[in-house]
């Protein structure tokens, strides 16, 4: 008989929430780049006597984020510590949520590329600090033999919303979309950059494999996984690994696992913890946690349009692509723009063309944000809005739109900083031009009259060369007519 085997996969995801202040202290929660250790305080330290006191903005970001989940809201939960001893860890235990999480019982849906649709159930989302940091470096601050480590306790106590899907994916593509979609979720609440590079996102993926044969494998955690690209393969990598020792008749060893990028393969690390392995109880220096159904109420008025209300209204009020409307929702400040600039007056499918071309790639060059792009939404509208009407060619408006984010000025200025004027060439202007090209290049003239241009690379190039004389300003179809008429 041939086996067949099948992953079975379930993802923590730990998001660091964008507050100013930590957790359980008022410390600083920017911590990337600062010197070490300077963003402290008795608090996230642990020292004796220091207690700690909740950041109610943390409350109402997890608040959000699990109203946005369709989690259920626990109105009253409270704080345990987990124990265990680590370097990063200076109080040798982390306040965390055990068995009551502020909400469980959600539900998030994902869609591939080919649109079918599939519904993860999320166990839970609970709030916890973040531990500090290990640096590693070499003793002589060069070569990579005798290392020291470091501990940089800045990031103790960040405060993290970690939320734990149920076993529900069933590939590694599953996994990687299931994470893109929080990501993309968290960063349209403002709740989080979601900036898994710089650790504002960070995934525990578990894996197990079901065997055809009614087998199961144990399962395996593969820790901090820190992007898209490493989560999906490391789960294929483990996948594999797992079917070819069940195949083989052995068995998979339940235990944590750590992902070598480099290499490509998973490692051990140690035996899986259980939930008693952490000797969890109830921290005494916290009160329990009483959820409103005001405060309830209130983050439920403050959510904006979730990303996948968005993508269902653009799809039906617009004729855009599936492809268009996923690049315009990927980013909730892209996607306010584009509604903006057709609240202006300019056509959606030009809008979406121009917002996904131009717009973004001005955004990657300069490294700016959409928050602070030169060019307003009701400027590129009116830009847009002369194309349409006939008045300003493409080539032209994008030498305008280049000059309207250099120089953050108007489309009329642009316009006269450009040497461009509305109208464009036509009739008698447009063939005064043509005539002059013609007459300038009587050799490629006379190739296209002699029969010897069946593949219409010289007439593209006299083409070239009359919409380089206009600087753009002309239709590129009456160009071609006029040409014709010319060379007949």
């Amino acid at each position: 008989m041939t086996l067949s085997f099948t992953p079975v996969i379930g993802l923590e995801i730990h998001v660091q929430l964008g507050t100013k202040s930590k957790i359980f202290c008022s410390c600083s929660t920017d911590y990337i780049g600062a010197v070490p250790n300077t963003n402290v305080c008795p608090v996230c330290l642990g020292l004796p006597g220091a207690l700690p006191v909740l950041n109610a903005s943390v409350v109402e970001m997890a608040v959000r984020t699990a109203l946005a989940l369709r989690c259920a809201i626990r109105e009253t939960t409270r704080f345990h510590r987990k124990n265990y001893f680590y370097p990063d860890l200076p109080k040798a235990y982390q306040i965390s949520q055990y068995d009551l999480p502020v909400a469980e019982h959600g539900l998030l849906d994902i869609g591939d590329a080919s649109g079918r649709k599939k519904t993860i159930r999320i166990t839970r989302l609970h709030l916890e600090e973040d531990a500090g940091k290990l640096v590693h470096s070499a003793s002589d601050g060069r070569l990579a033999g005798a290392m020291e480590s470091f501990v940089d306790y800045n990031r103790g106590g960040v405060p993290l919303a970690e939320v734990v899907s149920e076993p529900d994916l069933s590939s590694p593509e599953e996994a990687r979309l299931y994470v893109a979609r929080l990501r993309q979720l968290v960063r349209y609440l403002g709740v989080s950059d979601g900036d898994m590079e710089k650790g504002s996102l960070r995934v525990d993926a578990n894996i197990s494999v079901k065997v055809s044969d009614g087998r199961w494998g144990n399962r395996a955690e593969i820790k901090n996984l820190n992007s898209l690209r490493a989560l999906e393969r490391a789960l294929e990598y483990e996948f594999r690994r797992q079917s070819d020792l069940l195949a083989s008749g052995g068995t998979v060893v339940q235990e944590t696992r750590h992902w070598n990028d480099g290499e490509g393969i998973t490692i051990g690390m140690r035996g899986k913890e259980e939930a008693h392995d952490y000797r969890y109880f109830p921290d005494p220096d916290l009160p329990p946690l009483v959820v409103s159904a005001e405060m309830t109420s209130r983050c439920a008025a403050a959510l904006p349009e979730l990303p996948w209300e968005k993508e269902e209204r653009l799809s039906n009020a617009y004729t855009l692509s599936a492809d268009d409307i996923a690049v315009l929702c990927e980013h909730r400040d892209i996607a306010d723009y584009f509604d903006a600039v057709v609240r202006n007056g300019a056509s959606p499918v030009r809008a979406a063309n121009w917002v996904r071309t131009e717009v973004l790639r001005t955004l990657n060059e300069t490294g700016r944000s959409v928050k602070d792009f030169p060019v307003a939404p009701e400027s590129l509208a009116m830009l847009l809005s002369h194309i349409d009407g006939g008045s300003l060619s493409t080539t032209a408006a994008r030498s305008v739109f280049a000059k309207m984010a250099e120089r953050r000025t108007s489309v009329e200025s642009a316009l006269a900083a450009c040497g461009v004027s509305l109208g464009g060439a036509t009739g008698d202007l447009l063939a005064t031009v043509i005539r002059k090209i013609v007459e300038e290049n009587g050799d490629v003239v006379k190739t296209i009259r002699d029969g010897n241009d069946a593949n219409g690379k010289k007439r593209k190039f006299l083409q070239g060369l009359v919409m380089k004389e206009v600087r753009g300003q002309a239709d590129p179809s009456s160009v071609a007519s006029e040409l014709q008429r010319a060379l007949e």
